[in-house]
C-alpha cells in the first residue's frame, strides 16, 4: 500500500561522474575563466589571501565602527565644551574678585580719611598728598592690586606703581607669571590655550592708561560719592577688574580711591579647572573609544565574518558553520541562526531541485520509451487488430504523460504557492466533516464507507492553508479507499494532542511492507494493489501532502494496525498539525 499513485519503482539513473570545480583552502572560488583549472600552490595562497584581506574586518576602514565611535564621542566632546566654557564660574569669579576689591577700597577710603585728611580752621578739610602717598604703598604691599587715587578735582595724586623720591618718578611694573620648563606644563598650557581659544568670551572695553578721573567712568561716579566698578579687556591679554569708592571725611568727598587689578588669579583658578576637566575628559575619552571599538568589534567583527562565510558558501554551495557567532545570546546571533538556517534550506532545495529532475527525466522516459516502441512498431505491421492494441498503448501512455506533467507541475508549483499564500484558522472538524459528507453523498457500489470520529463540544483549529490541507487529507483517505476491500470501513478521527491536533485515518486494507513505511513518501514511489491498472497513479500523492504537512511545521507518517493475535489488519496513517489555541 502505499501512495495513491503509479506502481513503477523509481531509481534515479546514474549520472556521468564530473570533475568538480577547484576551491581554494579558504572556500573562495578562482577567477572567472578557470573554474577547473588548479593554480600552482603559490599562486593559489596569494590570490586566496588577497580576498581574505579585503573581507576582513579592519576597524578604521570600517563604516559602522566609525559611526559607532562618532556617537559616542560626539555627545562627550559636546558636554566637555560645555564644561570648558565655564561661563558662569568666571562671572562669579569676577564677581567675587570685584566684592573683595570694593572691600579693600572701603578700608582704604577710611585710614586716608582718618590719617591723610587735614583739619584746617580756615579752609576746612584738606587732603595731604604726600602723606596720602606714603600710607597708600604700605596699604597696598600686602596685596597684589594697584591703588590710584585722584583728588576732589579728578587729577591724579597717587599711583601705588609711581614711587616718587629725590632723582624723580620711578614705575613699578609687575613681573610676568614664571613659565613652565616640564615638557608635560608647556604640552598642557598648550592643550589649554588651544581650547581657550575655543572658546567664546565676553567683549569689553579696551583698558587704556590715564591721569585723570575723567577717563574712568568708575572714578567719575565715586567723586560724586557713589561706589563704581568696572570690567575692561587688557590689550596685552586678560581683563582689568578695577572697583572706586569715594574719599569722604564728615559726608565731604574730597577725592576717590581705585583699585585695579588684572584677572590673573581667575584666569588661574580656570586654568586649573579646565585641565582637571581636560584630564577627566581625556581619560574618558579614551575608555569610550577603547568600549567603542570593542562594542564595533562585537557588532561589525562578527558581520564581516558572516560576509566571508556568506562568500564560502556561495562558492561551495554548502552549509555555514559558524559556531562561536551562532552561540551568542543577541541579534547577531540571530543573524547567523538565520543565515545558517536559509542556507541549508538554500542547499536542500538545491539538492531537491537536482533529484526531483532526476526522477522527472526517469519517470518521463518510461512512457516515451513506451510510446515510441509502439510507433515503430505501428509502422511496420499491417494486422488492423495489433494496429488497434497498439493505438490503445499510445493513448494509455499518453494519458499518463499528461496526468504525470500534470502532477509534475503542481508538486513543482508547491513550494512557492506555499510561501506566498496567507494562512487562517482552520476549523480541521468542519473540513473532514465536509470531506465525509462529499464522499459519502458520490459514494456508489461497494466503495468503502467512510465513519468520522470527532470529540463533542471542542473546535480543533490549526493555522494553515484550507484549500492545501484539504488536498492531504483527500490524498490520504483515496489511497486508503484504493486498498479497502468491497464494503470496508475507513475510519477517520481528529483528536486533541497537547497544543497539537491529530488526524488519523485507518483503513482495513492489507497492510504496508515494514520497510517501506518511509519509502511510501518518496517521490514517484508507488506500490498498487494487485489487478489495478498500470500507470494510474503519478506516485506524487504522499510525496505532495508530505510536503505540505511540513510546510505547516506538522508531521505525517504511516503504521500498520494489528488486531489481538498481532496480525496485520490494516493501514493507518497519523497527521499531526500544531493547533491554535
Amino acid at each position: 500500500m502505499a501512495s495513491g499513485i503509479d506502481t513503477a519503482t523509481a531509481e534515479a539513473p546514474e549520472t556521468a561522474a564530473r570533475p568538480a570545480p577547484h576551491y581554494d583552502p579558504d572556500g573562495f572560488a578562482p577567477p572567472a575563466g578557470r573554474a577547473h583549472a588548479v593554480p600552482p600552490r603559490g599562486r593559489r595562497r596569494a590570490w586566496a589571501g588577497l580576498r581574505w584581506r579585503r573581507l576582513r574586518w579592519r576597524p578604521f576602514r570600517s563604516p559602522l565602527t566609525r559611526r559607532i565611535v562618532a556617537v559616542n564621542v560626539l555627545p562627550l566632546a559636546l558636554l566637555a565644551v560645555g564644561f570648558l566654557y565655564l561661563g558662569r564660574f568666571e562671572a562669579s569669579l569676577v564677581g567675587q574678585q570685584l566684592e573683595s576689591l570694593q572691600t579693600q577700597g572701603r578700608i582704604f577710603a577710611a585710614a586716608l580719611s582718618e590719617g591723610a585728611v587735614l583739619d584746617s580752621p580756615g579752609e576746612g578739610e584738606l587732603l595731604l598728598p604726600d602723606l596720602a602717598r606714603q600710607m597708600m604703598r604700605r596699604l597696598v604691599e600686602p596685596t597684589r592690586t594697584r591703588a590710584r587715587l585722584f583728588d576732589v578735582k579728578g587729577e591724579l595724586i597717587a599711583d601705588s606703581r609711581l614711587l616718587r623720591g629725590n632723582g624723580g618718578v620711578v614705575e613699578v611694573a609687575p613681573l610676568p607669571p614664571p613659565s613652565r620648563d616640564a615638557l608635560l606644563g608647556q604640552l598642557a598650557d598648550t592643550v589649554h590655550d588651544w581650547v581657550g581659544g575655543l572658546v567664546p568670551s565676553r567683549e569689553h572695553r579696551v583698558y587704556r592708561e590715564a591721569a585723570t578721573a575723567a577717563a574712568y567712568s568708575e572714578a567719575e561716579k565715586a567723586l560724586h560719592g557713589q561706589d563704581a566698578s568696572a570690567v575692561r579687556s587688557d590689550p596685552r591679554g586678560g581683563l582689568v577688574l578695577s572697583v572706586a569708592v569715594p574719599l569722604q571725611r564728615f559726608q565731604q568727598v574730597l577725592g576717590a580711591v581705585m583699585l585695579s587689578t588684572s584677572d590673573h588669579e581667575i584666569q588661574e583658578e580656570l586654568r586649573t579647572v579646565r585641565l582637571e576637566l581636560l584630564r577627566i575628559f581625556g581619560a574618558t575619552l579614551l575608555v569610550t573609544i577603547l568600549l567603542s571599538f570593542y562594542l564595533a568589534g562585537t557588532i561589525a567583527r562578527p558581520i564581516r565574518r558572516l560576509a566571508v562565510a556568506a562568500q564560502r558558501a556561495r562558492g561551495r554551495g554548502g552549509r555555514i558553520e559558524l559556531p562561536e557567532v551562532a552561540s551568542r545570546q543577541d541579534e547577531i546571533g540571530e543573524l547567523a541562526g538565520s543565515l545558517r538556517e536559509m542556507t541549508d534550506a538554500l542547499s536542500q532545495r538545491m539538492s531537491a531541485i537536482e533529484s526531483f529532475a532526476a526522477d522527472v527525466a526517469h519517470e518521463i522516459k518510461n512512457p516515451l520509451s513506451s510510446l515510441r516502441s509502439a510507433v515503430e512498431t505501428a509502422a511496420r505491421i499491417d494486422d488492423p487488430e495489433k494496429q488497434r492494441r497498439l493505438m490503445a498503448i499510445i493513448q494509455d501512455d499518453v494519458v499518463r504523460l499528461d496526468r504525470l506533467i500534470t502532477d509534475i507541475s503542481d508538486a513543482s508549483r508547491l513550494d512557492a504557492e506555499l510561501g506566498r499564500q496567507e494562512v487562517s484558522p482552520t476549523d480541521i472538524g468542519a473540513m473532514l466533516e465536509a470531506l465525509v459528507e462529499m464522499h459519502e453523498a458520490t459514494r456508489t457500489g461497494a466503495a468503502a464507507r467512510l465513519v468520522l470520529d470527532l470529540p463533542a463540544g471542542r473546535p480543533l483549529v490549526v493555522l494553515g492553508i484550507e484549500s492545501r490541507l484539504s488536498q492531504v487529507f483527500l490524498n490520504v483517505i483515496a489511497n486508503a479507499r484504493s486498498f479497502s476491500p468491497p464494503d470496508g470501513e475507513i475510519r477517520v478521527r481528529a483528536v486533541p494532542d497537547g497544543r497539537a491536533v491529530l488526524v488519523t485515518v485507518e483503513d482495513r486494507g492489507p497492510g504496508i511492507p515494514e520497510d517501506k513505511l518511509t519509502a511510501i513518501f518518496d517521490r514517484f514511489y508507488s506500490e498498487r494493489p494487485a489487478g489495478e491498472k498500470f500507470g494510474t497513479h503519478s506516485g506524487l500523492g504522499l510525496s505532495i501532502s508530505q510536503q505540505i504537512v511540513a510546510a505547516h511545521r506538522g508531521r505525517i507518517w504511516a503504521e500498520n494496525r494489528l488486531d489481538r493475535s498481532g496480525a496485520v489488519c490494516g493501514a493507518r496513517f497519523l497527521i499531526r498539525l500544531p493547533g491554535e489555541w
